[in-house]
């Protein structure tokens, strides 16, 4: 992908630099100085957030000016849906996290070719990590290779999710349930680089939460799929998925298994 490896320096140091204005507004373990702001549904917004999405438009429509825009802190524009390239933008993937003072949040840059993200970058710089992809060309954090784990048994395996999620598996698996992490984006590239070998993810996640992560994750050696096994689809008319799984190769199988021994009600694990 050389127009993906072309680009991916400059989209790195864009999101390094997005990250400082963040920062410059995030308290550890206190609650933001940051304006906050309720949007349409009650979802929280900070001024961080907007200057983020402002700061990273201007920089990624210099870089690739053909190319069209989704991002949650943006009025989404049809024109996307006709366009070969598309930046996908989560300013700070975890506001909550960022507002209540938790690390764990993070800036989201991924770029889609007809659709399919070729490029990705997460950036969480209050953890000092920066992930990074180009489809086809390996994964890394902070400049080192990383991989999933190789871990393919359930009762091994340590699954991040929603606790609702976790303890219906739970009924049915054992497994090491994993510390909650509230962005979408660092709960798939803990797993892209072996933190954690699972995620669940409950519906209703959008583009910008995960087409940066998934690529990530793929080029580590893991997967991200609907509950019967099925790829997320990007930029769609309406970029909104459903439940979604995550893992590495080896626990893909038998996780998807066990998920639909939930839909179809089988008996509580002994």
């Amino acid at each position: 992908m050389p127009i993906a490896s072309d680009l991916l320096p400059a989209v790195r140091a864009s999101c390094i630099e997005a990250g400082e204005i963040a920062l410059a507004l995030f308290r550890p373990g206190e609650t933001t100085a940051a304006r906050t702001w309720s949007k349409s549904g009650g979802s929280p917004v900070t001024e961080a957030d907007i200057g983020v999405d402002t700061f990273l438009r201007i920089q990624l429509s210099v870089l690739l000016p053909d190319a069209a825009w989704l991002s949650e802190e943006t009025v989404d524009d049809a024109l996307r849906l006709s366009r070969r390239f598309v930046w996908v933008v989560d300013p700070i993937d975890g506001t909550r996290a960022f507002m209540g003072g938790s690390p764990d949040w993070a800036v989201c840059v991924a770029l889609l070719d007809e659709g399919v993200p070729i490029l990705g970058a997460v950036h969480a710089p209050a953890c000092n990590a920066t992930y990074t992809a180009i489809r086809g060309a390996g994964a890394f954090l902070n400049g080192a290779a990383i991989s999933a784990s190789q871990i393919a048994s359930l009762k091994e395996a340590r699954i991040a999710g929603p606790k609702p999620m976790l303890d219906a598996l739970a009924r049915l698996e054992a497994f090491e349930p994993a510390d909650k992490i509230p962005s979408l984006a660092l709960r798939l590239a803990r797993i892209a680089d072996g933190t954690i070998d699972a995620g669940l993810i409950s519906p209703d996640a959008r583009d910008w939460d995960l087409a940066a992560a998934d690529l990530i994750l793929n080029e580590a050696g893991g997967r991200m799929t609907g509950g019967e096994g099925q790829p997320a689809i990007y930029n769609r008319e309406t970029p909104v998925h459903g439940m979604l799984v995550a893992s590495s190769n080896g626990l893909a199988e038998p996780l998807l298994r066990a998920l639909q021994r939930l839909r179809d009600g089988q008996p509580q694990r002994i």
